[in-house]
């Protein structure tokens, strides 16, 4: 009975250790811009994870891929232009602003400015519903409720 603790144990130990990602750099700049970089890539499975958070297996991918490209010598900015190329610039955690990402970065703005002028219209509008009946209107109303009462 022991022998299958120390059995289940040791299987569940080496599959926690299958998990870690161990990177050898040549030079700490080399490792400081992967980790730089793993930080700013999105997770395009996940979406809302970077690829450094995420232990989906394309991430696991783009990370291996970001490695070899830095060890190949490309630097930084060559590793962001072929990502972006690749994936568009939704792969960026934080994209640049330009023409093409206007609407992300401006979007949020856009949608208080117009929630913000729906709720002014309809308080305009509101506002002038408030009028006192007239007495033709009032006499009008009056026979309603009367004849709403003897049916």
């Amino acid at each position: 009975m022991k022998y299958w603790f120390i059995l289940i144990l040791s299987v569940f130990a080496v599959q926690a250790r299958a998990d870690i990602e161990y990177r050898d750099f040549k030079q700490p700049e080399q490792e400081q811009a992967y980790q730089s970089l793993i930080n700013e890539l999105r997770c395009l499975v996940c979406q809302n994870q970077t690829i450094a958070d995420s232990n989906a297996d394309l991430a696991k991918d783009l990370r291996r891929q970001v490695y070899e490209m830095l060890q190949q010598g490309k630097s930084r900015q060559d590793v962001v232009n072929f990502m972006t190329e690749r994936y568009g610039d939704f792969v960026m955690y934080k994209p640049a602003f330009k023409l093409k990402t206007f609407l992300l970065w401006l979007g949020p703005v856009l949608f208080l400015f117009a929630g913000l002028a729906v709720v002014w219209t309809l308080r305009a509008k509101g506002a002038g519903a408030d009028k006192a009946l007239s007495a033709a209107e009032r006499e009008k109303l009056k026979k309603i409720l009367e004849q709403g009462d003897d049916a």
